[in-house]
């Protein structure tokens, strides 16, 4: 089996994964995927496409991830993950597309208008 790659994106992060035979270890930026994101429940979430299809401890992963914070990046992280396992199975599609692994969440950020401090919030307004 040659090396898979995919991409996914979140908000404004970008990752990039690499997946290839091996015993399950996964890289993020040169770091172990544990010591990059402590949170457990992000873990568990970056995991989860492995045990929605079985495939644990099979694949290794490299993955290059940049822009946005830690949810943002880790949400990129698992999208690639699901698509890099499309690519090497297409039975892998049904599972994953339930769980919602495959769905872009086209969620951005509003951008800020002139005028208003914020996107949607007005200055205070006075009557009289």
């Amino acid at each position: 089996m040659e090396m898979i790659n995919a991409i996914g994106r979140r908000k404004s992060a970008v990752a990039r994964v690499y997946l290839t035979k091996g015993n399950g270890k996964i890289t993020v930026n040169d770091k172990d995927y544990k010591a990059y994101f402590p949170q457990v429940y992000i873990q568990h979430s970056i995991s989860a496409p492995f045990e929605t299809v079985n495939a644990e401890q099979i694949y290794d992963l490299v993955i290059n991830v940049a822009g946005g914070g830690y949810k943002g990046q880790a949400e990129a992280v698992r999208m690639g993950i699901s698509r890099a396992l499309v690519k090497l199975n297409e039975d892998f599609r049904k599972p994953l597309k339930e769980r919602k692994f495959l769905t872009r969440d086209a969620r951005e950020v509003e951008r800020k208008k002139y005028g208003k401090p914020k996107a949607r919030r007005s200055f205070q307004f006075s009557k009289r």
